[in-house]
């Protein structure tokens, strides 16, 4: 599966998923993980499984909230053509970072997941690091063939993953005997994307990445969740 990067609406799957990717989106990265660093140190994500740190933006944080409505305003066009929506309201906004080493992932941070069911839940990724090899990959579970979680199909694909995990180890990269990959994104540095959070996906975290909590060297992203208002 090739990179995709440097267009800006696409399709991917059988399912013909919207997938909106925007290059050398703010154009001052740096400043952007200054103003990360200052919130550090980041907790320990939970609630979710996120393998590593995450700092909620909250709008005491001055610096960071304004990051956070710019990178939105910049966008809020080509995010409700790419995905027919009529505008987004913002549902929480962090800088994170993995620093999870393969070996001590619970099994549930081994599959690729899904963010929601509702598919107007759209996440909004900004890649802030130069972490060669990193990035996100969307796939399709074999044994059901499920691309995207639905409230439907949702306790097929937990009934699956719950047996896939068993076989598996690591962060998954590439295809495997229980993960078809149907799209790779390259996690350059200020490159912006954004998709349904109902799709399955994971970071790419390959192996020997050196893992660390400072938002200057680890790798460190930007994540926002919005809900679209459908037309």
């Amino acid at each position: 599966m090739g990179d995709i990067g440097q267009t800006d609406h696409c399709h991917i799957g059988l399912c013909r998923a919207p997938l909106l990717v925007v290059d050398g989106h703010s154009g001052d990265v740096g400043r952007i993980a200054a103003v990360a660093a200052d919130l550090g140190p980041f907790p320990a994500a939970k609630g979710n499984f996120y393998p590593g740190l995450r700092r909620f933006i909250t709008a005491k944080d001055t610096a960071a909230a304004g990051y956070v409505r710019r990178t939105l305003q910049s966008l809020a066009g080509r995010i409700n053509r790419a995905f027919g929506i009529d505008g987004f309201d913002l549902l929480e906004a962090s800088f994170s970072m993995v620093t999870a080493s393969p070996e001590t992932l619970a099994p549930a941070q081994r599959v690729p997941h899904f963010d929601s069911t509702d598919p107007h839940y759209l996440a909004v990724l900004h890649y802030l690091s130069d972490t060669p090899g990193t990035g996100t990959a969307f796939y399709r579970q074999r044994a059901t063939s499920i691309e995207q979680v639905t409230d439907a199909n949702r306790a097929a694909f937990v009934a699956a993953a719950q047996q896939d995990s068993a076989t598996m180890t690591g962060y998954i990269g590439a295809s495997n005997a229980a993960y078809e990959q149907i799209a790779r994104i390259e996690g350059a540095c200020d490159r912006l994307v954004v998709y349904q959070g109902c799709m399955l996906h994971s970071g790419l975290i390959p192996p020997g990445m050196r893992f660390s909590s400072d938002p200057r060297v680890g790798r460190l992203t930007a994540n926002f969740f919005v809900r679209g208002r459908p037309r």
